[in-house]
């Protein structure tokens, strides 16, 4: 009889326990493969961290690889998440094509793939589940449509030279942030992108490319449009070595919206950058969760961001997270 009341006694705490919350902490964690492009950039640096403290605030077990802006290397890092069986991959791609034959891969082992920051041109849409991340053809609408309005005010009748710092070649945001930039200049004649040369989103390589632009162009350049913050701080350096006043001499228009872009326009160097958000961690632990669950998710999931003139920069600085 004693043993038979225990044997009761010992299912039914057993199956209250399994009925409570605390049976979660049973539960395997969720494990995560996420490919990073590299550590670039100011911009780079806070996305790898906003995706390690979600993963870890969420309790997913993350396999972290960083690729050093070499597709092959992102390459191996996706087949190496595939052979340890991972629940789910993420990865932001280095460049945009080139995808297909690893992705089918993860697609057959029946690993969901998650695309964060950068999109991929691939011929099966099925082969990641969402893409999370920045609408970079607005952010070069958004340079485009302010620097419309500058000239306006500052040259209404001049030629205005443009000189351009590309990202990463081959990747989304340098494709997507000079197709909307030239489409909506196109709207004006006088705005005129004499030089446009990769600065691969680093600030050494920005300050490289604007020395070559400086001494083939010079005094002729009037703006500066450069694809990320990094590149646009390492020309600035440029500019200011050459004798140049950066913001004056030259206007300077970026993207990303780091802390150093905003400190650049405090002291009169940068004159606009237009918000590219880093802070995708804890929205990709949900949209992870969700895909794993089997729930339904949208194909494009955009970020909300916005545009900050220096006029604004000492204000907002303080909110700045990144």
């Amino acid at each position: 009889m004693k043993l038979t009341r225990r044997s009761i006694l010992a299912a039914a705490v057993f199956a209250s326990f399994a009925a409570s919350p605390f049976a979660a902490f049973a539960a395997k964690p969720l494990v995560m493969g996420f490919s990073q492009v590299g550590a670039e950039s100011e911009w780079r640096t806070a996305n790898t961290v906003s995706v390690k403290d979600a993963a870890k605030k969420a309790g997913v077990n993350l396999k972290f690889a960083d690729a050093q802006q070499k597709q092959e290397n992102q390459v191996k890092a996706i087949r190496s998440f595939i052979a340890q069986k991972v629940d789910v991959i993420a990865f932001s791609p280095v460049v945009e094509s080139g995808w297909d034959t690893v992705l089918r891969e993860a697609q057959a082992a029946k690993i969901p793939v998650i695309l964060t920051d950068r999109a991929v041109n691939v011929t099966d849409p099925s082969l990641y589940v969402t893409f999370i991340g920045s609408d970079f053809v607005e952010e070069g609408r958004r340079a485009g449509k302010w620097l419309l309005e500058h000239v306006k005010k500052t040259s209404p009748d001049g030629t205005v030279n443009i000189v351009e710092l590309q990202g990463t070649v081959g990747s989304a945001p340098a494709i997507d942030r000079k197709k909307g930039f030239e489409e909506v200049i196109a709207s004006n004649a006088k705005l005129k992108v004499i030089r446009s040369q990769t600065g691969d989103f680093t600030r050494a390589k920005g300050k490289e490319v604007m020395e070559a632009f400086l001494k083939a162009e010079g005094k002729k350049i009037n703006v500066l449009y450069a694809h990320n913050d990094d590149m646009a701080i390492g020309a600035i350096q440029a500019i200011e070595e050459a004798g140049m006043k950066p913001g004056k001499d030259i206007t300077i228009i970026s993207i990303d919206g780091v802390k150093g872009a905003f400190e650049a326009m405090i002291a009169g160097k940068l004159n606009v950058t237009v918000e590219c958000s880093p802070l995708l961690g804890p929205q990709l632990m949900q949209i992870a969760a969700d895909v794993v669950a089997g729930k339904p998710v949208p194909k494009r999931i955009t970020t909300q961001e916005g545009v900050f003139p220096a006029e604004v920069a000492a204000k907002e600085f303080p909110n700045r997270k990144y």
